[in-house]
């Protein structure tokens, strides 16, 4: 029984070993290959066979979309079972990706347990599942934030229980700072505000700092905890055309803002890994905006 083969396709390394790390782990007889953009994809489908398609939307040079748009134009590949994922879940451009002729969709942040539905629906569909299956899963698949420690850390053992929240790596300096944080803060406020998409959920949270590296965010405490290394995407809307940003990152560090368990305000530290041209400049913008502000503003 010949192998399944795989491309996954996206510009951020972090979500390419995620990705990968779930696929080993649960078919461990599978073949996959990575491709930083649809153009290197592109070039890859031309000289090998892949049974699925695992694609960002959202990539410099030839996108997701135009990728898949490629595909269906190609007579042998018209079929390819081909899975969007991305944080691009708004009902519009989910209509113009089935439009374009795509299996499937996969929401950034996703759960392993939610990639693999969809994968083994797309490969039950087109004949694949029991051969991607042969000899079973190496073992059982486990949560995001755990995979994502193991990619971030290259198989390193994790610390110890009891160790603090918080990574050990300092952020990096902010190029939009707000002022000190009161000891207990009533309402936080920030430079901006945003939205944090989670596994678990959804949280509106507080830009407190801004740089091309990553935010410093403010949320307000719920029921479900963010986890540290755990997948996230950081919806941002400013302007005055209400321009939109879905960044793709992880929660470096996760604290809480006044000394005391049960705090109702947590700080993180959200580290972007996109590396699309359009969003850098797009932060840029936005760091730009609120530097000048807070020049001219006056102090209270």
């Amino acid at each position: 029984m010949s192998k399944v083969s795989v491309l996954v396709v996206d510009d951020a390394p972090f979500i390419r070993d995620l990705v990968k790390k779930c696929l080993r782990n649960y078919f461990p007889g599978m073949v996959i290959e990575d491709a930083v953009n649809g153009r290197k994809a592109q070039t890859l489908m031309t000289k090998d066979v892949f049974d699925m398609v695992l694609c960002d939307w959202e990539m410099p040079e030839m996108s997701g979309l135009e990728l898949l748009t490629w595909c269906r134009q190609q007579d042998s590949l018209k079929a390819l079972p081909f899975i969007m994922v991305t944080s691009r879940g708004d009902k519009e451009n989910v209509i113009q990706a089935i439009q374009a002729g795509v299996s499937d969709y996969v929401g950034k942040p996703f759960t392993n347990e939610q990639l693999l539905t969809k994968v083994k629906k797309a490969l039950a569909r087109v004949g694949k599942l029991d051969a991607a299956m042969a000899g079973g899963p190496a073992r059982s698949s486990t949560g995001f934030a755990n995979d994502s420690l193991s990619a971030l850390t290259g198989g390193a053992k994790p610390a110890a229980p009891g160790a603090p929240a918080a990574a050990a790596a300092a952020p990096a300096k902010p190029l939009i700072s707000a002022p000190p944080v009161p000891t207990q803060p009533a309402t936080p406020t920030g430079r901006g505000q945003g939205q944090l998409r989670l596994a678990s959920g959804n949280q509106p949270c507080i830009i407190k700092a801004l740089t091309l590296k990553e935010a410093s965010l403010v949320v307000r405490r719920s029921d479900a905890l963010p986890q540290v290394l755990e997948g996230a995407v950081l919806d941002l809307e400013q302007g005055e055309q209400s321009e939109v940003a879905r960044l793709n990152g992880y929660l470096h560090s996760v604290a809480a803002m006044e000394p005391k368990p049960d705090s109702d305000w947590l700080q993180l530290i959200f580290r972007f890994v996109d590396q699309d041209a359009q969003k850098l400049d797009y932060l840029s913008r936005l760091i730009a905006r609120g530097t000048a502000q807070k020049q001219y503003i006056p102090s209270a």
